[in-house]
This record gives structure tokens, C-alpha cells and sequence, in this order.
């Protein structure tokens, strides 16, 4: 028994912001001190090291739980299932439902409870929980879903992946200029057949690590508020990552039972067009193999990096045809894999 994707959505904000949207911001260091540079030679450095051009933010009157709604309806469609016969409903984030201009998160209830609760499902048996699990969450979600049917107590699950990273970025730092809102979602089901997640692996490195993302002051210091910002130490986490992260995939494809040269796409969180391709290169190598062309979609440049949504985005991209240059046709057997806040990795094999 295991998991099978019947049916896949997003949700892309229609606001686009580029990068001369951040020519006015103040920026400063994580000292206080304001940057020298010229914001276009910063916004440039941003394009070159994570290759993002663009990015999208949800409009003012949408919040997390909205954008995941909107997926899910379009996952269920996708499906073509009552959303009565959902057993469990998953919703990955990091920061609730935050208004815009609003600085406090709301959470209660759960983001899943108010998806089912949206989507009119009067089963009291279809269970709806979050999951906080850094960037990597929906990717998680997946797995846990897989387990409860592979465990026999659930049939069909619907995994949702939304942030409005937007809502909690401190406009005085330029890793702002990196996040991104949106929102996907998949419909699994239980199948007896040759298709669906043949392996996973997952992993959190908090002994030495938890710190590299986290919740912190603006960086200009003469914001006396309490508010707290995502913050993130750049450059640790691109070695971590850079040292982690493959080992991880190995590990996910060796249990597979798949080898190197049988992998059609690797789908991997949308976080930094260098890191990923220097990830997806030292994967590789571990096999002594070179990444064939193609073999990793990317929507960074457009989309920017919209946290849990990044993986379930990427992919209703391609099984919708929304995406030129790449398709998964029957058969065809995917590497997923996610790094963030935690600090946690995951991946996950998957034969369509």
C-alpha cells in the first residue's frame, strides 16, 4: 500500500512585484548600519546570487488560509473527488493567517479547520491539523499523509503548502526582497499499483543549527517596536544546505530502489537558483554522474521564494502544462526534496 497523487492546484497572486519595487526601501545590516551600496546594485546581487527577477504577493484582502484555499478547491477539482470523502486535510505554514498591515499571526483555529470549514465538509471524521515545519512542511505533510494510508486509516488526504511570507519580512533588510506569497496543494489516495511515493527521508539539524532562520528585531535599529521579522543567516544556511541536502536525496533515492540514471525531474524548494543547482550537482557527483539538462525545473526567477508552497507550486505547474520545456509523462520517476527553518530536510520519490 501507498500514496498516489489524483489530483494537483495552486494559487499564483496576481500582484507581481519586481526588483525596483525595493529602490526606496532604507536598507541596513544586521547591525543597524545602513548599507552603501545603491538598492539597484543590491537588487542586482539578489538577481545574480538567487536568480529572482520577480516575485508575487497576495492582495490586501487575502490571507494564508485564503491563497490555500483557493488551491484546494482547485486540487479537488483536479481530482474530480467529493471533498466529503477527504479523511484527513493537511495545511503547511509557518506564520497563520497575518492581515495586511496587521502585525500579529492568528493561527486559532488551525488554517486546515478553516479550509474545511470553507469547503463545507460536514464529515466530522475528516481530520484537518497544521504543520509547522519550516519550508520543507508541505513536502512533510505528503509523508505524513502517506503513512496514516499506509497505516489503513485513511483512504484520501488533501495536503495544502501557503505562506504570505510578505506579511512578516522586515522592509529594512534586503533578504526581503527574496520572499514571496502563494499557495498548492495535492489530493494522495491509497493505491495497490506501481505508481506513488516509493521512499522518503526526513531530518532535523537543531543541535547546532536551529538558529539559522528565525524570528527578529528590524534591522533598523531606530524602529523601537516589538515586532518581529523573518531573519535568516544567509551564508550558513547555503553551507548547510549545500552539505546536508544531497546526502538526504541519496539516501531517499537508494532506499527507492531507483538509480541515478532512472530520475526524470527533481522538484526541489524554490529557495536560491544557485544553491539549488550547486545542490543538484553534488547529488550527482555522490553517483559519480553529471545533472542532465533540464532535469530541475525552476520558477524562482518569477516567483520568488514562496516558503511551503514553492514544491506543490511547481508541480500542479507541470502536470497543468503550465510550464514550458517540462512535463512528467506516465512513468516517469521524481525526486522531491526541501531545506529550511529548523533547521529540517525531506525528500521523496515518486514513480507517476
Amino acid at each position: 500500500m501507498t500514496s498516489k497523487i489524483i489530483g494537483v492546484g495552486n494559487y499564483i497572486p496576481s500582484e507581481i512585484i519586481d526588483n525596483e519595487f525595493f529602490n526606496k526601501n532604507l536598507f541596513f545590516d544586521e547591525k543597524g548600519k545602513k548599507l552603501e551600496q545603491d538598492n539597484a546594485v543590491i537588487a542586482e546581487k539578489l538577481k545574480e546570487i538567487t536568480g529572482i527577477e520577480e516575485r508575487r504577493y497576495a492582495s490586501k484582502e487575502l490571507v494564508t488560509s485564503d491563497l490555500g484555499l483557493i488551491a484546494a478547491k482547485a486540487a479537488i477539482e483536479n481530482s474530480k473527488i467529493d471533498p466529503e470523502i477527504l479523511d484527513y486535510i493537511i495545511f503547511a505554514h509557518n506564520f497563520g493567517d497575518v492581515p495586511y498591515g496587521g502585525i500579529q499571526s492568528d493561527a486559532v483555529p488551525s488554517l486546515a479547520s478553516r479550509v474545511k470549514h470553507q469547503l463545507g465538509i460536514r464529515n466530522n471524521y475528516c481530520v484537518a491539523y497544521d504543520v509547522l515545519f519550516g519550508c520543507p512542511g508541505w513536502v512533510e505533510g505528503v509523508i505524513q499523509a502517506n503513512a496514516f494510508i499506509k497505516a489503513g486509516i485513511a483512504k484520501t488526504c488533501l495536503i495544502i503548502g501557503a505562506e504570505t511570507l510578505s506579511r512578516v519580512s522586515d522592509v529594512h533588510d534586503r533578504d526581503s526582497m527574496i520572499y514571496a506569497d502563494g499557495a498548492g496543494a495535492v489530493v494522495i489516495q491509497a493505491t495497490e499499483g506501481n505508481v506513488g511515493i516509493k521512499s522518503h527521508v526526513s531530518a532535523s539539524h537543531t543541535f547546532k543549527e536551529k538558529d539559522y532562520l528565525y524570528f527578529g528585531k528590524s534591522n533598523n535599529i531606530a524602529n523601537l517596536s516589538d515586532t518581529k521579522f523573518i531573519k535568516m543567516t544567509g551564508r550558513k544556511i547555503y553551507e548547510f544546505a549545500l552539505l546536508h541536502v544531497p546526502d538526504a536525496m541519496k539516501k531517499c533515492l537508494d532506499d527507492s530502489g531507483y538509480k541515478i540514471n532512472e530520475l526524470s525531474k527533481i522538484i526541489i524548494h524554490q529557495a536560491n537558483e544557485k544553491m539549488d543547482e550547486e545542490i543538484v550537482k553534488r547529488f550527482c557527483k555522490l553517483y559519480d554522474a553529471s545533472a542532465p539538462k533540464d532535469i530541475m525545473p525552476m520558477v524562482i526567477s518569477k516567483l520568488g521564494n514562496s516558503s511551503v508552497a514553492t514544491v506543490p507550486t511547481l508541480l500542479s505547474m507541470i502536470l497543468n502544462n503550465e510550464l514550458q520545456n517540462h512535463d512528467i509523462k506516465e512513468n516517469d520517476v521524481v525526486l522531491f526534496a526541501s531545506v529550511g527553518a529548523g533547521m529540517n530536510i525531506n525528500a521523496l520519490v515518486y514513480k507517476f
